[in-house]
């Protein structure tokens, strides 16, 4: 998909609030072109719903997701105070891999004009949070935690923005310690990932790893398209390699 499309179709409710007016000002003068829009003077594309509807889950285009990811991978990358060269060539390579290479070039300076503002994050987590289901919020949390051990290592302050992020995105405890652990292999990991202690039984690892299976399988996000699927298989066989890791530890078949 090219940029040009994913700005003119792929974007439904990310138009409006806080990451229509970050992504439009980032962009500019590409929705004239692309999309045969301008914006106004707040940054907003007018028409857009400024406001939140009260109902559910509206449709969810793969723009919104990707729109979604640059304005949180900007407030994540900005924690550290310090934008590492190794976390740009993860973002450009992860959206070259979905909209092709000259897409993630310009994607990437989108990015850039991004890590030149302030990110409202609590506003922009309510919109993701209200229009976003949750397997996709847990999608956003695995990618964030991805761009910040990008150089191999997860600084502390770039947790910190995430644990705040997936807070507000309504994501529990349990579900933020599960991918955290997908990226810190202490001994514990494998527990973590599988939301269990180490005490639990066999029976109770068994149910755990169907329970999720099925939380992180990457079907949960097909209505955000084909692009997006690599990442979630990636996470989908972090759950599996838990499972297999303690299975092996306890001599399991």
């Amino acid at each position: 998909m090219s940029l040009g499309k994913w700005i003119a179709g792929g974007l439904g409710w990310a138009f409006g609030g806080p990451i229509g007016g970050l992504v439009g000002f980032a962009i500019g003068s590409l929705f004239d072109s692309a999309a045969t829009m301008t914006l106004n003077d707040q940054g907003r594309i007018p028409g857009g719903n400024q406001s939140q509807s009260s109902s559910r889950y509206k449709a969810t285009m793969p723009g919104d997701f990707a729109a979604s990811l640059l304005v949180l991978t900007a407030a994540v990358m900005k924690a550290d105070s310090k934008v590492m060269k190794s976390e740009l060539d993860y973002v450009k390579a992860f959206f070259g891999r979905q909209f092709g290479e000259n897409s993630s070039a310009e994607i990437l300076k989108t990015l850039k004009e991004l890590l030149e503002k302030d990110i409202p994050v609590v506003e922009v987590c309510q919109q993701i949070k209200h229009n976003l289901d949750l397997s996709s919020r847990l999608q956003l949390i695995h990618y964030l935690f991805g761009v910040s051990n990008a150089d191999g290592h997860v600084h502390p302050m770039e947790v910190e923005i995430i644990a705040k992020i997936a807070h507000h995105l309504g994501i529990n405890t349990a579900d933020f310690g599960s991918i955290k652990a997908m990226f810190y292999k202490d001994s514990g990991a494998a527990y973590s990932i599988l939301e269990i202690e180490k005490t639990a039984t066999d029976e109770e690892l068994k149910k755990a790893y169907r329970r999720m299976a099925v939380k992180y399988h990457p079907d949960k996000i097909n209505h955000l398209g084909e692009e997006f699927q690599l990442a979630a298989k990636e996470k989908f066989q972090q759950v599996q390699g838990a499972y297999e890791t303690i299975k092996k530890e306890r001599g399991l078949v």
